[in-house]
């Protein structure tokens, strides 16, 4: 394995056994290593025989201290990365993703599409680390579209609007899918992501992809615009859920297909949030600068109350997506060379896959679901 911030996660933060913080003068000392040859009685001699009582009291009470100061140490910087350090607030998402994508660390290990992956079941059966992690993010745009009913033989003609486009992955991945008729606008609070993403698209030769800096809040499109709106993880972020519901069904064209994947905090109505739930979830807002997160159910409610959908498909997708935030982790761990080279942004690293993990976590015992949503707007 090779040693790197992130793989420090891994052990504050899963289970590590309580030897691989036990010094090795005194995982010598109890070392327990059988000879070969049977000694006269017939049975097996083992060097824990030849180790004296007062050798090991006195190596385990120098060790003492310095078990003591890990432990300390360790604690110390769980708690550390447990108090959220970026906070939502005016302007902070465009900040947060300007500076992520100015650093390159994320573009290294996720490629062009800031968003988690599919994993199917023989996949997940197989091990979700032999699958190519960049090609679950491909695999996910694909099973997104087909729940949404887009795809080339439909769609060729289609107007566009991806709304949250990221460096733009997802949009050029589009416009090349449903092939060169179709125009895919891609819109983000972050400048600098739509200069990343414009100058991929040029490197690409994807000229039916463009990207504007938009507040998906305040859209300043008319009515009834695009023939397709798609929303890959950008609710998250978005402070007023029903205006941002609101406006995307608004620029739909009568007939046309909208599609969203955002993360979600389970319905709390019938099982109320427990204080733990409530402590988990504000880490959660508060560390990626989330303003908070809502259910799927209220979601498809924010949608039906428009008045303007057709009934709306929802599903939850946490089986095909949840290991994708340990594999995030993993990623950085096997090949450190996207952040090994800024030490700066090894303390950022850090905080990130722990919040990683903690993701998982949340998403394993179902504090957590991953949205799906798709209905097309009555004519």
């Amino acid at each position: 394995m090779k040693w790197s911030p992130i793989s420090i996660v891994l052990c504050l933060h899963t289970s590590v056994p309580s030897s691989a913080f036990i010094p090795s003068s005194i995982s010598s000392a109890f070392q327990v290593r059988q000879n070969k040859a049977p000694t006269n009685a017939g049975r097996t001699d083992t060097n824990l025989s030849m180790v004296s009582p007062g050798s090991i009291y006195r190596t385990a009470k120098a060790a003492a201290p310095a078990i003591a100061t890990a432990v300390v140490a360790g604690a110390g910087l769980v708690k550390l990365l447990d108090r959220p350090s970026r906070t939502y607030g005016d302007g902070t998402v465009a900040k947060e993703y300007d500076e992520w994508t100015q650093d390159g660390i994320l573009e290294y290990y996720w490629g062009e599409h800031i968003h988690l992956g599919y994993y199917n079941e023989e996949e997940m059966a197989a091990g979700y680390k032999k699958k190519n992690f960049i090609q679950a993010k491909y695999d996910f745009i694909d099973e997104m579209a087909s729940l949404g009913g887009i795809s080339a033989e439909t769609d060729g003609n289609a107007k566009v609007l991806d709304v949250g486009c990221g460096v733009g992955g997802t949009s050029r991945f589009l416009a090349k899918k449903l092939g060169p008729n179709a125009q895919v606008t891609g819109i983000t609070l972050s400048p600098n992501q739509v200069k990343r993403a414009t100058e991929l698209a040029v490197e690409q030769e994807v000229p039916n992809a463009n990207f504007l800096v938009k507040n998906a809040l305040e859209m300043d499109y008319p009515d009834n615009t695009f023939d397709i709106v798609w929303a890959c993880e950008s609710g998250e972020h978005m402070p007023d859920k029903k205006k941002y519901i609101d406006e995307m069904m608004r620029v739909l064209k009568p007939g046309g297909k909208f599609v969203m994947a955002t993360w979600c905090q389970r319905d709390d109505r019938d099982v109320p949030f427990t204080k733990k739930d409530e402590r988990d979830l504000n880490y959660l807002y508060e560390e990626w600068t989330h303003p908070y997160f809502i259910s799927i159910e209220s979601y498809a409610e924010l949608i039906d109350d428009t008045g303007m959908m057709n009934s709306v498909t929802t599903a939850d997708w946490k089986v095909q997506t949840i290991a994708s935030w340990r594999h995030s982790v993993w990623v950085g761990v096997y090949d450190p060379r996207g952040f090994i080279f800024k030490p700066h942004k090894y303390i950022k690293c850090i905080r990130d896959g722990y919040c990683l993990e903690r993701m998982h976590r949340a998403f394993d015992r179902g504090l957590m679901e991953y949205g799906m949503f798709a209905a097309t707007k009555k004519i």
